[in-house]
């Protein structure tokens, strides 16, 4: 461990030790989301008020016990990426100030198998998280006569993201790109004023964005449970619906920002509200 001292959120006075001891004490939360998936760094060197650089091939200076794989790009080159499945590889990351921890929807022994369909919700000013939680709500709804559940999580700035588990072997990014696409065209068409799925900005003006182009091999996604580099030390945090209905109820979208310390809290009183994510078997049915 290096640099313990030095203050990587200077507005709120929280140090590389304080981020260790977090990722330390919501290990055994985090590493089953990050376990066997390719890790992106990204990494804020002299804190999260400058530059940042995102690392996706795992460092040659690692430590010889950190585990990795081989993943093909394009052009048929491998790229050697990190995994993160034990405490001690979760705290080098952290000592490399990777503040954010972002992984793909699917496992590096699978990379074309997506284990989740995800429904990404980004807020276009003047609209905010709150209406990102009225927009899940709604999906919530409309999935659930389809057979599926869905599971939502802040993303640690201004929106939302809810995933629907699949964990099925002969599920591919072409199935839950088309069929996601459809939900937010669906969806644009029937909420005009609150929805759009067309990502220019002209069109995302007061609107929710479904960002459907998620659910794709080449992207990756906020771990759940991961820091985000804002003024304050903000926690990509699960809610329950019943929660996040009566947090939209409540009207204050303060209340949909999850601190590190409260995010430590629930997780050890609640456990994991996104477990179910990793092992829940659904089906996505034909459009």
């Amino acid at each position: 461990m290096s640099n313990l001292e030095k203050d990587l959120y200077p507005s709120y006075g929280f140090t590389k030790a304080h981020i260790l001891e977090y990722y330390r004490r919501i290990a055994k939360f985090i590493l089953p989301h990050l376990g066997d998936r390719a890790l992106t760094f990204k990494r804020y060197p002299e804190g999260v008020d400058k530059d940042f650089f995102f690392e996706k091939r795992c460092p040659v200076h690692r430590p010889a016990w950190v585990k990795t794989a081989a993943v093909r790009l394009k052009d048929k080159e491998e790229m050697t990426v990190c995994l993160v499945n034990d405490l001690e590889t979760l705290m080098w990351v952290e000592n490399l100030a990777s503040v954010e921890l972002h992984v793909p929807l699917a496992r590096a022994t699978s990379p074309e198998t997506p284990d989740s369909m995800v429904f990404d919700l980004d807020p276009g000013e003047p609209a905010g998280i709150l209406d990102c939680a009225r927009v899940a709500l709604i999906l919530r709804d409309l999935l659930g006569p389809l057979g599926l559940t869905g599971y939502a999580k802040t993303s640690g700035q201004k929106g939302l993201h809810v995933y629907v588990p699949l964990n099925r072997q002969e599920t591919t990014f072409k199935d839950t790109k088309k069929f996601s696409r459809a939900v937010a065209e669906i969806m644009q068409k029937n909420y005009p004023d609150l929805v759009t799925a067309k990502m220019a900005k002209e069109f995302r003006q007061g609107r929710v964005f479904i960002n459907w182009e998620q659910n794709d091999s080449k992207k990756t996604m906020i771990c759940v449970y991961s820091l985000r580099a804002r003024e304050k030390p903000v926690v990509s945090f699960p809610l329950a619906w019943r929660e996040l209905q009566n947090l939209t109820g409540q009207g204050d979208p303060e209340r949909l920002h999850v601190l590190h310390s409260e995010a430590v809290s629930r997780a050890e009183q609640q456990g994991d509200l996104f477990r179910e994510v990793l092992m829940k078997k659904q089906q996505l049915p034909h459009l």
